[in-house]
Parts: C-alpha cells; sequence; structure tokens
C-alpha cells in the first residue's frame, strides 16, 4: 500500500498555474486593523452528523440545530462581506484538490494519520467536490467484515465538527501563516488541510510555519484562539489546556530564527484548566480599539493564582522573561493603555460567569472601535453602550440601513442561540488573512 500511495503522490501534477488569478498576500499585524479578507466556515452536515454520545469526544457539551445555526451565521458571513473579501474554507480545499499530485498527498496524510490507507483509492478516486465533502462531512465506514460490523464506530473518517471554528488551526501572524498543534486528536485533520491551503502558491503567498513538520515534541500545543497579534512586535499568547508553554517556547524559537532587528514581545497569561468556557484566551480577553479591550474582570483584572509572563526577544534571542502583576498592565509597559469594558457589566458576577460561557468576551474587530459579538449578552452590550459603542444589528447592516464605514464606534450584534452551544464567538468563527496598519496614536 505505501508504495502505491507514494507513487501516486508523485504523479504529474495539474497545474493551477496560468488561470490569471494572483494569490493572496497574507499580513495581519494586529487584531483590529480594517479587515480586508477573512476565511470563514459555514457550519454544514458535519455538525449535525454528530449524536449525543459523539458530543463529548467531538468537543462539544451539546448538539447544534443545524438549519437555525446556518441562519445564524448567515448573518456573520453578511456581515463580515458588507466589509471585507471572505473566502469559504470549502472552496479552498476544493482548489487544492484540483491539483492531482496536492490532492493525493493531502489524501495520504490524512489517511496515514487516521489509520484508513485502506481507504485511500476510494478517497483518491472521488471529484474535488465529493472528496472535499468527504473531508469535511465524514467517511462512514465499510460494513464488509465482523469486526467492521461489531466496530461502534459509524465513521472511517469522523466529520470535522469543529471546523467552523476556523481560528484555531491556522493563524496569521504578520506575514506568516503558523499552523495550529492542536491539542485533541479529533481536530488534527484540520490543520492538515489548512496546512495544503496555505501552501498552495496558487491561493496564498506566504511563509507556513507547521510544528508538525518542524518534528515538535507530542507537549507542544498551539492554538489559534491563544493567539492575539496586539502589534507588530507584540504577541499575546494564553497558556493552558489547548496551547502549552512548549507551544510557545516553539514560538519563541521562530522569532528568534527570523533574527529581525530591534525588539519584539511576547505577553504570555495563564488560564484555568476549568470550566471549559475559558479554553483559549479569546474567551476571556479580547481587543475592541486602540484604547479599549473586552476583559473577564475575575480572570484579567482581579487578584488570582494566574500568572501573567512578559517575554522580551532582542535581536534575535530572548533577553529577558519576568512576571508583570496583570495582562493590562503587562501592555501598558509596551504602550497600549487600555480601557477595560467588563463582560457581564460590573454589578453581578453570576452574569459575568453566565455571559462569559457564551461567549461574552470573543469579541473580532472589523476595524479599530468596530466589533461584532452574539445579541444574547445583554449586559456585555449594554456595557459597551456606555463605553461609546452605538450599538447595531446584523439585520440592519444586512438590510443596508446601517453603513458601517459612517460609524465611528459600534458592536454589530449577531443573533446567536446555537452557534455558542459549539463553545465559540464572532473570533473563534473568523481567520482573518489581510488587515490594514493601524495608525497608533
Amino acid at each position: 500500500m505505501a508504495s502505491k500511495i507514494q507513487k501516486t503522490t508523485a504523479a504529474a501534477a495539474t497545474s493551477l498555474r496560468g488561470s490569471g488569478v494572483m494569490p493572496m498576500a497574507v499580513d495581519v499585524q494586529s487584531e483590529i486593523g480594517e479587515l480586508e479578507a477573512v476565511i470563514i466556515h459555514t457550519p454544514g452536515a458535519e455538525v449535525e452528523n454528530m449524536t449525543p454520545k459523539h458530543a463529548q469526544r467531538a468537543l462539544y457539551s451539546d448538539i447544534l440545530n443545524l438549519p437555525l445555526a446556518q441562519r445564524e451565521y448567515e448573518q456573520i458571513e453578511a456581515v463580515l462581506s458588507s466589509v471585507a473579501r471572505t473566502l469559504q474554507l470549502r472552496d479552498l480545499l476544493v482548489k487544492v484538490l484540483e491539483n492531482h499530485s496536492e490532492k493525493a498527498a493531502l489524501v495520504e496524510k490524512i489517511c496515514r494519520n487516521e489509520n484508513v490507507t485502506d481507504y485511500f483509492d476510494d478517497l483518491l478516486n472521488l471529484s474535488p467536490n465529493k472528496l472535499a465533502t468527504c473531508l469535511i462531512e465524514g467517511l462512514p465506514a465499510r460494513i464488509d467484515n465482523l469486526t467492521a460490523f461489531l466496530n461502534d464506530d459509524y465513521y472511517a473518517l469522523f466529520p470535522l465538527y469543529n471546523f467552523y471554528f476556523t481560528r484555531d488551526a491556522s493563524m496569521a501572524v504578520g506575514r506568516h501563516v503558523l499552523i495550529g498543534k492542536m491539542a485533541n486528536r479529533v481536530r488534527l485533520r484540520e490543520s492538515i488541510i489548512m496546512d495544503a491551503i496555505f501552501r498552495n502558491e496558487k491561493l496564498f503567498h506566504t511563509s507556513v510555519i507547521n510544528p508538525y513538520d518542524a518534528g515538535a515534541r507530542a507537549d507542544v500545543l498551539i492554538e489559534g484562539g491563544d493567539v492575539l497579534v496586539a502589534r507588530e512586535d507584540v504577541l499575546l499568547v494564553g497558556n493552558g489546556n489547548r496551547t502549552s508553554s512548549q507551544g510557545i517556547d516553539f514560538i519563541l524559537n521562530q522569532l528568534c530564527a527570523q533574527r529581525e532587528e530591534g525588539r519584539k514581545y511576547v505577553l504570555v497569561q495563564q488560564l484555568p484548566d476549568k470550566p471549559e468556557s475559558f479554553i483559549h484566551l479569546d474567551m476571556v480577553f479580547t481587543f475592541l480599539d486602540r484604547d479599549t479591550c473586552m476583559v473577564f474582570e475575575p480572570l484579567i483584572l482581579e487578584d488570582n493564582r494566574y500568572e501573567t509572563v512578559l517575554i522580551t526577544v532582542d535581536n534575535g534571542r530572548v533577553a529577558r522573561i519576568k512576571y508583570v502583576p496583570d495582562l493590562l498592565s503587562g501592555l501598558k509597559r509596551l504602550g497600549f493603555d487600555l480601557e477595560p469594558v467588563v463582560c457581564g457589566g460590573r454589578e453581578d458576577e453570576w452574569i459575568q460567569e453566565r455571559e462569559q460561557w457564551h461567549s461574552g468576551a470573543n469579541f473580532f474587530a472589523l476595524a479599530p472601535g468596530k466589533v461584532v459579538s452574539y445579541a444574547r449578552n445583554i449586559h456585555t452590550i449594554d456595557e459597551l453602550a456606555k463605553h461609546g459603542f452605538d450599538v447595531v444589528t446584523a439585520a440592519d447592516v444586512v438590510a443596508g440601513k446601517v453603513n458601517l464605514k459612517k460609524v465611528s464606534r459600534c458592536v454589530v450584534t449577531i443573533e446567536g442561540s446555537e452557534l455558542p452551544r459549539g463553545g465559540g464567538g464572532a473570533r473563534c468563527m473568523t481567520m482573518p488573512l489581510r488587515r490594514k496598519p493601524v495608525v497608533w496614536n
């Protein structure tokens, strides 16, 4: 089997060059710069191909109603499309699969990693569209022997239940794309697919950094929800269940290897193991504007046992590692004087916990001071209004009643009763490719 896969992988490629479409140059130097392009993935049958029995393995605490989730997602896509170029992940995958050698290489890697090499030929013979569907929505197992019949698993390739959270499996850091090294094996295929997409020179012009290719140890874990590009010289990274200290060391080694002149900073925030709503840094802290951020108060502003560490990289070497009192004071030392807006408001800790659970701190910036979040977190939205943000519904943006370019500071609210059940918000569901530079005052 191995030799057959290798021969097929080495077959002559059907070149995608010459179509006249220029590859997109990736460039993300901040969390808030005006959005120019973003990758999204509308949830599909993969979300519905999950039973309560499989929910925990899929990293869900509940199952979703697909039609309702899709209606909610339509608002996100429409808002993003009103201000930037939106690329559907599935369309990008199909483009990769149209090249025979890239198709064979991707199928081989997936089959080997998921121990289903006997399905290689079946998958390779599918059209690019049908293969993309199988790789995302799942491939039912063949029931052609007793062992297969007795196996409780219905799928040979499990559905990618979490793929609509495009943030985690790859992240743009400057002009580079860092591939996530996922904490849970159920999400490994997401990283493999994103790696193939960004290595396609017809689609993107970027430098891909993949911990898997670098031979990173098993304890190296990095997910995009933990990586925030504060400024071109400042990274914020969460350290918890999904991004390990060894993963952060990998990022540091990459920064040092670039040997760029001047200083760069990595500000690390330790995160609790529980509850599960704290899985990533962007669930407790996100940037809203040049001078404003959203915080979950008990973890970011109050005294607790979770440390904040400031790491200085100077001319390609780690020059200093030290504790700082908290995330905001660490940022202030680096030139960010941020006013915190409290997730859930300041009046009731229970409300704070409830709204944080439903991604109340997870905001995505369309531009400085123009952000997107769930409408359901009413106390958080009220708190934003107190800080000078106009509250705008996604429906009004889509209907043309509100022109976001003419609004100075706003929060666009999207409906969210089903999507939050997956455990993420607007930032989780977006993977920015390009942002305009920010003029820092």
